[in-house]
């Protein structure tokens, strides 16, 4: 079969000390400090074979994530962008949905046809934080497309138990296509509500709420956010088409942060008050988080999803004196998220299919992440 693999050279730059963890399991905490000089295409690769509790998909979607630009892009010195967990050669992609084409013998849940879409964190379910409930940290965690061979190929291998039905999206839309494009969504919509509504604990409705960048992990912030009830719901964005897009999504203000001052726009149109509730989904937390110190409403929240290799400088007499809090986000498994998400889409809620503004084939999905470079897309799509 067809699978679109990165590859790159294992050389930790000077002065970035391996672990005797990342020696022995050729896996990079750090992927921007090791992994130099990534090459992308697309390749012939073994049909992969399923274990008695996996499932064999067909994959018929899946979305270009800004991490697969991070692959894509280098800095000065050639390498990666991505500051987080992976392990190379591997198959991309990770944003997916498609229809079950065998099924193991110790599966009793799925059959074959079914249409699901599944979680990208492979977590063990053993170690002491599945075992607390923190799937997401899972100290033994495999990443689809990131440690192991991911979904921009025809067919991937995954534990049933990582598996999400989309049957409730299908008889909302009544559209195979249709279905399988909203089920490559969920991934992404599930980290903004993992972020927003399980590590954040949420807003009251009614609140004031900022989203600062609007890529599809923005988007998708801004459209659970609507859905929750945000009165004032502000975004941040340089790109104008994105601009355009969180319109879409739901929210009342759209600025290009650049040419106004954040924070002065959230107090003047809140009378003063500030935000209640801020994500941040730019990745850019050097710009972003000194525009939400200065416009924290008492008892505020800050919430960090955007990925970003930068240390932020906070002042905290700020939280202390304002009662706010500062959260981070990492992931989408456990507590209900991938459901809860489904639920939103099938109930109409949340309608994220607007965002897919281009679809590539498998051949040209190189093509896809680079034009996903010049971050002016919402969601970029292969339909495979």
């Amino acid at each position: 079969m067809k699978g679109l693999v990165l590859e790159a050279d294992w050389n930790p730059k000077a002065g970035y000390a391996v672990s005797e963890w990342e020696t022995r399991t050729h896996k990079a905490i750090t992927g921007n400090a090791v992994w130099h000089r990534p090459q992308l295409g697309i390749k012939d690769v073994p049909m992969p074979t399923i274990q008695p509790n996996e499932v064999l998909i067909q994959i018929k979607a899946c979305g270009v994530c800004g991490s697969d630009m991070h692959f894509y892009e280098t800095d000065k010195d050639g390498y990666i962008l991505y500051p987080g967990l992976t392990k190379f050669p591997a198959i991309l992609g990770h944003e997916f949905s498609g229809q079950i084409v065998e099924v193991g013998c110790d599966v009793d849940d799925l059959v074959v046809g079914d249409m699901v879409t599944a979680e990208e964190m492979i977590w063990c379910g053993h170690c002491r934080p599945c075992r607390d409930g923190f799937p997401n940290h899972c100290t033994n965690l495999e990443e689809i497309g990131f440690t192991i061979d991911g979904a921009f190929a025809e067919y991937i291998a995954i534990g049933a138990k990582y598996c999400w039905k989309l049957n409730d999206i299908y008889e909302r839309l009544g559209d195979e296509t249709k279905t399988y494009e909203a089920g490559a969504l969920v991934e992404p919509a599930s980290v903004a509500y993992n972020g927003i509504f399980e590590r954040a604990g949420g807003f009251r409705p009614g609140a004031a709420v900022v989203v600062y960048g609007a890529g599809p992990i923005g988007l998708s912030s801004i459209a659970e956010c609507k859905a929750a009830g945000a009165a004032r719901l502000f975004a941040f964005e340089v790109g104008e088409a994105r601009r355009e897009l969180a319109k879409m999504m739901g929210a009342d203000y759209v600025f290009d942060p650049r040419a106004v001052s954040p924070h002065q726009v959230v107090l003047d149109l809140t009378h003063g008050l500030g935000a209640d509730f801020q994500v941040e989904a730019a990745g850019a937390p050097d710009k972003t988080i000194p525009e939400m110190e200065q416009c924290l409403a008492i008892n505020g929240k800050i919430v960090q999803i955007g990925r970003a290799a930068t240390r932020v400088p906070m002042y905290l007499e700020t939280l202390q004196v304002r009662r706010s809090q500062v959260f981070g986000a990492q992931g989408h498994s456990g507590h209900g998220t991938f459901p809860n998400v489904i639920s939103l889409m099938a109930a109409g809620l949340v309608d994220l299919t607007p965002i897919i503004t281009a679809r590539y084939d498998l051949d040209h999905a190189v093509d896809g992440i680079a034009q996903s470079t010049s971050r002016q897309d919402g969601k970029v799509m292969v339909k495979i």
